[in-house]
């Protein structure tokens, strides 16, 4: 590949560590707590990687750090309180997991598909009454 046509920015150009700098400057002094950290596991890993670990891309990450995202925002916050800041959940199913599995939990239990009895009842509490199901998410901001 020649030097032309590499991508990324120019030699010399990269500033590290500017995901909280750019996290502060959009959230200014009522940036949550859970922002706080994103922004300093970016800056301490790649932005790239830790997408990838709480389960969105790379823009998702980037529009949430400098505020600019359109979609619900509280289920990001809840797979990085999970991934990042290690909060769990009880899961009917399971027992005790991190916030950011379960979300990735209801993912697969989105589409009933019998392959396992765990695949079905999750399938079934997540619909159901579980309080942390991202349903009960979204149901909450939409009614307010």
């Amino acid at each position: 590949m020649s030097r032309e046509k590499r991508r990324g920015p120019a030699k010399g150009t990269y500033a590290p560590q500017q995901s909280l700098k750019n996290a502060r400057e959009a959230w200014g002094e009522e940036m949550p707590d859970w922002i706080m950290v994103l922004g300093e596991a970016c800056d301490r890993s790649s932005q790239t990687a830790i997408a990838e670990r709480i389960g969105y891309s790379n823009s998702v990450i980037s529009a949430v750090l400098r505020r600019r995202y359109r979609g619900t925002i509280a289920v990001v916050e809840q797979a990085v309180r999970g991934a990042l800041m290690g909060e769990h959940v009880d899961c009917p199913v399971t027992g005790s997991i991190r916030r950011d599995q379960c979300l990735r939990y209801q993912k697969k239990a989105a589409q009933f598909m019998a392959t396992s009895r765990l695949a079905v009842e999750l399938y079934r509490a997540c619909r159901g009454t579980c309080p942390h199901s991202r349903m009960n998410i979204n149901s909450e901001e939409k009614a307010s």
